[in-house]
């Protein structure tokens, strides 16, 4: 799950990090209203949409694709630049490296004072899954995108971890700070905020906080003049609070209804539509698919408690995406029967008028009686024991039909 900067810099704000003021609005004269209470001469209007590369974005008009402005973060030195930045974004397309061609519709500002900087940084937090601790990664080369700091100057990345069941040791965070170049006051901000930030991430159940930038201002403070904050969905059942922080507007429509039958849908850009239960066999569904040279065209896990209806819903979202030829059921009966699985697919199929190739592999709990039921069914359906086989079968199926 993902939040809005402004709703990231609340989160921070109430956990002990400092931040400048800012308002968050949803029009023109919203803020206008904003810069006035500000009371700033200078203020940053802020685009709010859930990707990265913001300010280097380009906007454009959603109906004629002409271009309208370019960058989707201004600073504005007065109330009529203030109106003319908001004006150019709220509204429109803003593209950036991280939303693809299409972009998204900008329906959030967030207006910020200004900040006298002295220099900026990179800080975050992230799950290293390898070491099973929480990875805090710091640059003093902030403001840019991290991947050019890492293939240019890797050596001014620099990383602490900390065991959670240990937690974080003041030493290490006291040499992170020496590590980028911090003095003083603002070496004991830096020692304040990374905690602050540890515990945060922690209590919030986070899987990722991202700063870029953090900034040392004129005055030696340590603020956090950006923020993007991700939660881990499984801890959403200790958290109810985060329900008031979903934006739908952010949300693909598919991917809203699919959730509502409780499955895990993310549209992809390829021609082999898959429905798979967990998320581990859905990846190496997609990896196998892209190794007999074709590309998914989603991730959609239907989970260990998939219903008829659920299925059914699954194949009409799959069959939706114009892009998709051909489909691969790949399921393992656990907790869900492959029989169950199996009547289910021929009727979705016949509901939803199938009229692309299905391959459907089963494994475990009832999947002999799965195979058999698919296959002395008048359904054109293609079985397979491996998801190897099952994969090249629809490969080779599609490029035959294409």
């Amino acid at each position: 799950m993902n939040i809005h900067e402004y709703q990231a810099k609340a989160i921070f704000s109430d956990s002990g990090v400092k931040v400048v003021k800012g308002i968050h609005c949803i029009s023109v004269e919203e803020a206008l209203q904003a810069y006035d209470e500000l009371e700033s001469d200078i203020v940053a209007v802020k685009s709010q949409i859930h990707a990265g590369g913001r300010g280097k974005g380009i906007l454009y008009d959603p109906i004629t694709d002409d271009l309208i402005m370019e960058g989707g973060v201004k600073i504005a030195f007065s109330r009529e630049e203030v109106k003319e930045y908001a004006t150019s974004i709220i509204g429109n397309k803003l593209v950036t490296k991280q939303t693809g061609k299409d972009g998204k519709i900008v329906n959030n500002l967030y207006i910020e004072s200004g900040c006298k900087i002295s220099h900026e940084y990179y800080l975050a937090l992230l799950i290293d899954r390898e070491t099973k601790s929480v990875l805090i990664m710091g640059s003093t080369e902030g403001g840019v995108d991290i991947e050019e700091v890492a293939e240019n100057t890797p050596e001014a990345i620099h990383k602490i971890w900390a065991d959670p069941l240990e937690g974080l040791a003041n030493e290490d965070v006291q040499m992170f700070a020496d590590l980028l170049g911090l003095e003083g006051q603002s070496k004991n901000e830096m020692f304040e905020m990374v905690n602050s930030l540890y515990a945060m991430f922690l209590d919030k159940d986070c899987s990722m906080i991202e700063i870029n930038p953090l900034v040392r201002s004129e005055e030696g403070e340590i603020i956090a003049l950006d923020g993007k904050v991700s939660f881990d969905d499984s801890a959403d059942f200790r958290h109810p609070w985060r329900g008031d922080l979903v934006d739908l507007t952010e949300e693909e429509e598919v991917e809203i209804r699919a959730n509502e039958y409780g499955l895990s849908y993310v549209k992809l850009d390829g021609n082999i539509g898959c429905l798979v239960n967990g998320a581990g066999l859905a990846m190496a569904s997609m990896d196998v698919i892209k190794l007999y040279g074709s590309e998914p065209a989603n991730f959609l896990d239907i989970g260990g408690g998939a219903t008829r209806e659920s299925i059914t819903a699954a194949f009409e979202i799959i069959l939706e995406d114009e892009n998709v030829e051909g489909i691969l059921v790949n399921i393992f009966g656990g907790i869900i029967q492959c029989d169950m699985v199996a009547n289910s697919v021929i009727e979705a199929s016949k509901e939803v008028a199938l009229s692309v190739p299905l391959v459907v592999r089963f494994s475990g709990t009832n999947h002999i009686e799965g195979m058999e039921i698919l296959n002395n069914s008048d359904l054109d359906v293609h079985t397979a024991n491996t998801l190897a086989e099952g994969a090249e079968k629809i490969v080779n199926l599609t490029r035959r039909s294409s």
